[in-house]
């Protein structure tokens, strides 16, 4: 077919109408299929699932299994090497003391060990006189060596007795007892699984006033309570003979709270 057939047919105004509407057809075929398309696609993503959402809360009290003590033996002398041989003989002192009271070797650990030099700062005037601030270089005059002990004592009436024993050593900075469980999280997975109890009772119910049937859960979150805190009650027995200090042992409580989601069928 020629260029002349070509302009023959189109040059026909009939013909070229007929064209145009079959276009414009066409086109608003494409355009509604598309909006349909997207209805579908929109109302497949709109689509949601009715639920419900309750919290619990759990709180349990757990006596302590362990007591932990961390002290301190330090001393200064002029030499690094004679206040390292002082604080070592005063640590191992202090170490072989606690280990007659039936710590065992895995329950001592040293936190820190430190070395520190002692500085003076003399007067550059006589005493009596206003003096300048004093601005040369200060003077190393000796050392301090401390060493930093931490240990986890099992028998728990014991505590009083042990403190009292490392402080007639001449241990110096003593701190604690922190009383806990030797298994950290425990205290808290306890809780955690009184919360989830509380949750579910509560989810049951709910579905109950309601007249709906709970479904699948759908989500959970779970958020820890405070730090334990200590319920005090027994005391560490007195050894007679000694300075021993009453130091309630007692017991702590540990709290969790839940959010749990669940699908309505």
């Amino acid at each position: 077919m020629n260029n002349n057939s070509f302009q023959t047919i189109f040059g026909n105004g009939a013909v070229r109408i007929m064209l145009i509407s079959t276009l414009v057809a066409l086109t608003l075929f494409l355009l509604a299929q598309t909006v349909t398309t997207a209805e579908k696609f929109d109302q497949s993503n709109t689509s949601t699932t009715a639920t419900i959402t309750v919290r619990g809360n759990g709180q349990v009290t757990l006596p302590p299994n362990i007591a932990k003590v961390s002290f301190t033996v330090e001393n200064i002398a002029k030499t690094v090497v004679t206040a390292q041989a002082a604080t070592t003989k005063q640590a191992n002192a202090a170490i072989d003391f606690v280990k007659g009271q039936g710590i065992a070797d895995k329950d001592i650990k040293t936190l820190s060990y430190n070395i520190s030099p002692q500085y003076s700062y003399p007067t550059p005037c006589s005493p009596g006189m206003l003096c300048q601030p004093y601005s040369g270089t200060p003077k190393i005059v000796g050392y301090q060596v401390s060493e930093t002990i931490q240990i986890m004592i099992q028998d728990l009436p014991a505590t009083g007795s042990v403190i009292s024993g490392l402080g007639a050593l001449g241990v110096q900075n003593v701190q604690g007892p922190e009383f806990a469980l030797d298994n950290a999280t425990s205290g808290y997975d306890a809780a955690r699984a009184a919360a989830i109890d509380n949750a579910k009772t509560q989810a049951a119910l709910l579905a109950a006033q309601l007249g709906i049937s709970l479904g699948k859960i759908v989500n959970f979150s779970e958020s820890p309570g405070n730090s334990p805190v200590p319920v005090y009650g027994m005391a560490a027995e007195s050894i007679s003979g000694a300075s021993t200090p009453n130091i309630p042992i007692g017991e702590n409580t540990y709290n969790a709270s839940v959010s749990i989601t669940y699908e309505i069928r």
